[in-house]
């Protein structure tokens, strides 16, 4: 049973948080291990695993980051530890921006806003190709080239 499921919501990139805190409070009273005081063993373990699981997927879906990692994972397309390859001019593009703040005069405002404009520019850059397909994910509608796409803007 994947996170989702175990929530009973639809497999979105955006999760709708209200629904899933209602579910995480129903499902923490369900699975709580406090109220299988009684039970055998086995029914005591299953309680703590789902009380552990529940947990988890509250906190991923807390995380935007969590939960695009968590799908690419139910669709086999990331690895833990995986060495993806980012785009050489990506990478360049970086490493000029972290050169410009480590030799930014922080008393500077100015220069501190051109930075973040610069930073939001490249996030704006980043994430507008993959903006329709996370906003509009239904997981028979899509492609796995699509989830390919969203695979390259979270790494």
């Amino acid at each position: 049973m994947n996170y989702f499921e175990l929530y009973n919501i639809p497999v979105s990139f955006h999760p709708d948080l209200s629904v899933v805190k209602k579910q995480f409070y129903v499902l923490s009273r369900q699975y709580h291990p406090d109220f299988f005081g009684a039970a055998d063993e086995v029914q005591k373990n299953e309680a703590v695993e789902m009380s552990a699981l529940v947990n988890k997927a509250f906190k991923t879906f807390q995380d935007p980051d969590a939960i695009i990692q968590y799908i690419l994972a139910l669709h086999q397309l990331i690895e833990e530890e995986e060495k993806y390859q980012l785009a050489p001019h990506f990478l360049m593009e970086v490493m000029e921006l972290n050169e410009v703040v480590m030799e930014l005069d922080h008393q500077n405002s100015t220069a501190k806003k051109s930075i973040q404009l610069s930073l939001n520019h490249l996030k704006a850059s980043i994430y507008e190709p993959v903006k329709s397909i996370m906003a509009n994910y239904q997981e028979i509608n899509f492609s796995e080239k699509e989830l390919l796409q969203v695979k390259d803007y979270y790494y």
